[in-house]
């Protein structure tokens, strides 16, 4: 087997359970409440949520189980002996645009979040401007940095969490999860499918297990990682609709965010709560936004192999930041999310579906 030098087993296994576990937490966990609420009645969500955390599973499973029975190979490598060359290139550079629109929405969302709740009075330009700066810098480095920052982050965010999760249950409401079952098949379908959406970060798996030195645990550990996720999806879910109720979370950007502006640390220690917790979500931004980022180029890189990643940067940088000015409003970013997320999920099941079947039949022997 022919190693790349870009794949030199720099990452553990448990490099990869917490860079799945950042990465779809990420900024969907904000806004998926509400995504959620839309769809079904009552407190019904939490059985979507459920649902798709399972799905999303087995599918980031699936998807290690073959990743990593082709140890220390790119993802074009490996795609090349399964499905032929030219359609494995096709492939990734399809996966390089929706990870650059990735970038795109995340640099957009954190301008608007700032925006609307801290910096009324700077324009939107300069917050994404400001951010880009700091994931250009990330992504200029080393991947082994990145997967370092997330480490450092890691206690961080659990951290936040918990304190999303704990500081609002004096609030709950807990005659609002009733009546049960008030969902039709629909909604629950419809849940459902916006919860695994919610939860495809997993999906840099197909990249980022050529990093691992042996992935032999991988497939375990990605799943984990999603259930991980799961369990703190379906609990910021219940304790979002337990606070606002249903009806209010459809209403509601931001949710998850606004469960912060509703508690109070006694004695006015902290006069303003929701600001120390935007420090939280800027990191969970920052991470997922120069994961995106960093699959960009390195699928770039994995067609273009005479492509410097400084000069793949500096090209695609100001690229990102236009595009995510396109917007004009929240609502244009909102409509923006969805396609991108429709489009993620129909591409990642075809992908799947074309390489388990090539790897039923050809196994994991590559000749590369």
């Amino acid at each position: 087997m022919n190693r790349s030098p870009d794949y030199q087993g720099i990452v553990s296994d448990r490099d990869i359970l917490i860079t799945v576990i950042t990465n779809i937490i990420g900024v969907l966990t904000l806004t998926s409440p509400r995504v959620v609420a839309e769809v079904t009645n009552s407190s019904d969500g939490w059985i979507t949520v459920l649902l798709g955390g399972i799905i999303a599973s087995l599918c980031g499973w699936f998807i290690a189980k073959i990743a990593s029975s082709f140890p220390n190979q790119s993802f074009l490598t490996y795609t090349s002996y399964l499905l032929s060359k030219p359609v494995a290139i096709v492939m990734t550079l399809i996966f390089s645009l929706q990870f650059f629109m990735t970038t795109v929405f995340y640099v957009r969302e954190l301008a608007a979040l700032s925006h609307q709740y801290l910096f009324d009075h700077t324009p939107q330009e300069i917050i994404s401007l400001t951010f880009l700066f700091v994931v250009i810098y990330a992504v200029s480095g080393s991947q082994a940095g990145i997967f370092r920052l997330n480490v450092l982050f890691f206690p961080i965010l659990v951290v936040g969490l918990f304190l999303v999760i704990f500081l609002p249950i004096g609030l709950i409401d807990w005659e609002g999860f009733l009546p049960l079952f008030q969902t039709d098949f629909e909604g629950y379908l419809k849940g459902t499918y916006f919860s695994v959406v919610n939860m495809l970060g997993f999906a840099i798996v197909f990249f980022y297990i050529g990093l691992v030195k042996n992935p032999r645990n991988t497939p375990k550990m990605t799943a984990y990682g999603v259930l991980v996720t799961m369990g703190f999806n379906l609990v910021i879910y219940l304790v979002c609709v337990g606070v606002f109720g249903n009806t209010t979370m459809r209403n509601m950007f931001f949710p998850t965010f606004d469960l912060s502006r509703t508690v109070e640390i006694p004695g006015g220690f902290f006069e303003r709560f929701d600001a120390f917790l935007f420090l939280f979500w800027t990191i969970i931004f920052f991470t997922t936004a120069t994961m995106a980022l960093d699959v960009t180029v390195m699928t770039l890189r994995m067609v273009f192999r005479n492509f410097k990643k400084i000069n793949a940067v500096i090209m695609l940088s100001p690229i990102i930041y236009f595009t995510s000015m396109v917007p004009k409003s929240y609502l244009d970013v909102v409509s923006f999310n969805r396609l991108l997320g429709h489009f993620t999920i129909i591409y990642f099941l075809l992908v799947t579906i074309l390489l388990g079947i090539a790897f039923k039949i050809k196994g994991g022997n590559s000749s590369e």
